[in-house]
């Protein structure tokens, strides 16, 4: 599994981040590999992020190229550049 991190400043408030994520849902639960998303908020103002479980490194790379990848900073009104970490994951605890 493969976990990518993606935090980011916005000019957009909290209700308005909230309101993008749900507008853009489907777009992600319709992505293949894809195997969860969580919508965070971060320590600051107007910081959040997303982080995505992946089946693997190919499904991370599509994302990655795709139409949908190319959007969030435009739909999130971005400040700056996103950090990105990807990390491969060792082991589950759980199953």
């Amino acid at each position: 599994m493969i976990i990518l991190t993606v935090k980011f400043e916005t000019t957009l408030s909290e209700n308005q981040v909230l309101a993008v994520a749900r507008e853009r849902a489907d777009q992600f639960r319709e992505l293949q590999g894809l195997i969860q998303k969580y919508y965070v908020k971060l320590d600051g103002v107007n910081r959040f992020g997303g982080v995505y479980l992946w089946e693997s490194m190919a499904a991370l790379q599509a994302y990655r190229q795709s139409d949908l990848a190319a959007t969030i900073a435009e739909a999130y009104k971005v400040v700056g550049t996103p950090e990105v970490e990807i990390l491969e994951t060792l082991f589950e605890l759980r199953d």
